[in-house]
């Protein structure tokens, strides 16, 4: 396969016979060089296909203009919406960005750190991957004056901005919503007690039953680590195989839910008239499946705009100061859970 060749400042002047310095500035529209060596420059930059490089430009000049987005997956609703927002907001503030994917791998989160470090990103936005419980692979960002947001997934114990939303609550209120149903027998299906957040929206499910005087059953509160569909599946059917299945169920996300209303059905039971079911995230699959899957908002969105002008306040600002950004969730109420009219 022939190499492909990157047309340089080098080979401009070359052939036009000038100084690099001179194209540079021209391609630079620099007033120290004429109109019409500025205007013979462009033209023949353009028919050569010359791009910068960027690269050596942030290198030069030690920062770039481009923020460093590292998830855990880009096919997750949740995280695409964050995406976006985050996107639209850098757009709007003349900042580009540059996306990379954990799968939820640890080592692979500390190489892609590395890599967007190498870049000279201007600063990070990141939503942890489900294994990771130590985070020196930040320190170097922190170390170089570059800022991190934290989102959604937030360490515990690290020092940085974070932006999340108030999980207790969310999961008091989701679970507060069964209550109210007429459920008695309620069942969490959760994602990995490392992570701050399904710790969280676990104490706030417990919390709702000690309030409304109803006991946690140990049998129907399930862990997982990522609440994939294949790990929700085997819980939900965990749940509904024995003699004491759930008539409420509370998904810690959106996958666990639609998964625990898939086995009840299979297993003869009538959603929500058995048992009321209800999610978290409101993806789209939400009103998708049959019944409609209540859920509650996660604020996706809002959230990646939050992440990019905390990253760009702390350029301005030129330091960086813990700080939480907690944004509301809201109760969405469809069918799976409504037995009230």
């Amino acid at each position: 396969m022939k190499e492909k060749v990157y047309i340089t400042i080098h080979d401009l002047a070359k052939e036009l016979d000038l100084a690099p310095s001179t194209i540079s500035r021209a391609l630079k529209d620099h007033p120290s060089i004429g109109a019409e060596t500025r205007q013979t420059v462009k033209k023949l930059a353009k028919l050569r296909g010359y791009r910068p490089n960027i690269m050596a430009v942030n290198l030069r000049n030690q920062r770039s203009k481009t923020i460093g987005v590292l998830i855990s997956w880009i096919n997750r609703p949740f995280l695409s919406n964050l995406i976006s927002g985050i996107e639209a907001e850098a757009r709007a503030r003349g900042y580009n960005v540059i996306i990379s994917q954990t799968t939820d791998n640890l080592a692979i989160e500390q190489d892609n750190a590395k890599a967007l470090y190498d870049m000279r990103i201007c600063g990070l936005i990141t939503s942890l991957s489900i294994e990771t419980l130590e985070y020196q692979h930040f320190e170097q960002f922190y170390k170089s004056g570059t800022p991190v947001v934290f989102v959604d997934r937030v360490p515990v114990d690290f020092d940085g901005q974070k932006v999340l939303i108030d999980n207790f609550r969310a999961g008091y209120d989701a679970t507060a919503h069964l209550i109210d149903q007429g459920c008695r027998r309620i069942a969490h299906i959760g994602g990995s007690l490392n992570q701050m957040l399904y710790k969280e929206r676990l104490r706030g499910f417990l919390q709702a039953l000690e309030d409304h005087g109803l006991s946690a059953n140990p049998d129907l509160i399930l862990s997982g680590k990522s609440l994939s569909r294949e790990e929700s599946l085997v819980m939900a059917t965990e749940l509904f195989k024995n003699g004491h299945s759930p008539d409420g169920v509370f998904g810690a996300n959106d996958i666990a839910a639609v998964c625990a209303i898939q086995i009840a059905k299979k297993m003869g039971r009538k959603v929500p008239e058995d048992v009321a079911i209800i999610g978290f995230n409101d993806d789209p699959i939400c009103e998708i499946v049959d019944p409609p899957l209540s859920s509650m908002y996660h604020p996706a969105f809002e959230m990646g705009k939050i992440s990019v002008s905390r990253i760009i306040d702390s350029l301005n600002d030129t330091r960086q100061t813990e700080d939480f950004s907690i944004l509301t969730t809201e109760l969405i109420p469809r069918k799976s859970s409504l037995r009230k009219g």
